[in-house]
């Protein structure tokens, strides 16, 4: 890595592990060298003085869905990695449903290789599970990737596992943590029948939740948590959208007082905080996405599980179509949309409504992934980790259009005002965002794993 010029941060507020207090940070090295307070200038430091303004560890995303290889007419690696720091996101995990899918350690390394100087933030590639790939995972290299992605319901990309030989195999004997996506498939095709009958392929987008229903969500679940039950499996469920499946969770903080570690754990992603069944009207198939966005008393519940800490992580699952793809009528429009840009923000908003507190809302979206997939001195503002930083400013912005840095050229929030924006935003030392621009070249590297 070439080498990087000091920073010194002064006067700012530091929010990390429960905490927040007034503070300065130097960065040397691309590392945070010291945190304290008066510190002082050294000769050839850039000083950034932050005002009082808030300063995060730069957030981990453990779901999204960059597109590449095979779909880079949507999204491509160096399109949404720049739009995850635009929006103080410095690290993410990429999910295996791409063309081809990730079903091997040749594939898998093929995605590091296209990161490789082109990611703008740091960058981990999940290998997927197949019915027929239980060899590759048995021989997986547990530092090579975050983890195994399961479809236990169909969603994008046709990777679904439903041999329940093939399912209990990879609990049993994966050697890092199971990642599953949740919804019975006979349930929802079930629904998707009847619902075609009645409208053909143009069925309205606001029976979206009814066809890929709580049940398919819940049957699923409870399937997922048996088998790693049975086998002591590290398992974490990801996009919870319903109240109903919070009740097979754990409440407790994510590490324990004792040094333990949940082996179950949840996720739940923005879109699901602040969207509900009413925004179908005004946003159909836009918000069209796996899991389906459910109720408003389900919005409601999501949230203070998260406070409660009955959900574990906080994430996108950013998943980017063309508008011309969700134009289409119903049963051809594809579930996904693009959310890294204002994740962060989004999140903030409950910050300022008086839901969450930012300590919460760091723990969640860059505490937790980094402990859950031991990802290696990220995710956190201790002296000798990374730099990976975000400056947040509490001034009002309106998200536009134009503004948009993700390749589909669009946002489920449009029109939408946010009470903060990203100010800054470093990854590995060097400045990448300086709150209206991408400054210099990519700078990600490859995630780390201290398994």
């Amino acid at each position: 890595m070439p080498a990087t010029p000091s920073t010194l941060i002064v006067n700012a507020r530091l929010v990390n592990e429960g905490r927040e207090f007034d503070g300065d940070l130097r960065i040397e090295a691309g590392r945070i060298a010291q945190i304290g307070s008066g510190l002082a200038a050294r000769p050839g430091d850039t000083v950034v003085d932050a005002g009082g303004r808030r300063l995060l560890p730069g957030m981990i995303d453990d779901q999204v869905h960059f597109r590449e290889p095979g779909l880079e007419y949507k999204a491509d690696i160096a399109t949404e990695s720049a739009a995850a720091v635009a929006g103080g996101l410095t690290s993410f995990m990429d999910m295996p449903n791409t063309h081809p899918p990730t079903l091997d350690s040749a594939a898998l390394e093929d995605k590091y290789r296209r990161a490789a100087g082109r990611a703008w933030g740091n960058y981990g590639f999940y290998l997927g599970a197949s019915n027929d790939n239980l060899e590759a995972i048995r021989a997986l290299d547990p530092l090579s990737a975050p983890g195994i992605k399961v479809f236990m319901g169909a969603s994008t990309g046709n990777m679904l596992v439903d041999d329940p030989a093939v399912l209990d195999g990879i609990f049993r004997e994966a050697p890092t943590p199971i990642i599953t996506h949740c919804e019975d498939t006979p349930t929802i095709d079930a629904e998707l029948a009847r619902y075609k009958a009645r409208y053909g392929d143009d069925i309205p987008a606001e029976c979206h939740p009814d066809i890929r229903s709580r049940q398919a969500c819940i049957k699923s679940t409870e399937l997922a948590l048996s088998l790693a039950r049975r086998h002591g499996s590290r398992l974490h469920v990801l996009h919870i959208s319903t109240a109903d499946e919070l009740a097979l969770f754990e409440p407790g903080p994510l590490v324990r007082a004792d040094g333990s570690r949940k082996r179950i754990t949840a996720e739940t992603c923005i879109h699901f905080l602040r969207f509900d069944r009413a925004d179908y009207a005004r946003l159909g198939h836009l918000i069209k996405c796996n899991p389906a966005i459910k109720d408003a008393s389900d919005r409601e519940a999501l949230i203070r599980a998260l406070a409660g800490d009955v959900i574990d992580v906080l994430a996108t699952d950013h998943a980017p179509h063309t508008l011309e793809e969700k134009a289409r009528p119903y049963t051809g429009a594809p579930s996904g949309l693009p959310l890294v840009q204002y994740a962060l923000v989004a999140a903030l908003e409950l910050v300022h409504e008086g839901r969450l507190t930012t300590a919460q809302v760091v723990q969640k979206f860059a505490h937790a992934p980094a402990q859950l997939f031991d990802v290696a001195e990220r995710g956190f503002l201790r002296e000798g980790y990374w730099a990976d930083l975000v400056l947040v400013d509490d001034t009002p912005f309106t998200v536009r259009r134009e503004d948009v840095l993700s390749k589909c050229g669009w946002s489920p929030f449009e029109g939408t005002t946010f009470h903060s924006r990203i100010a800054a935003t470093w990854v590995n030392g060097t400045l990448a965002w300086d709150g209206t621009r991408l400054v210099g070249a990519p700078n990600g590297q490859r995630l780390a794993f201290a398994r």
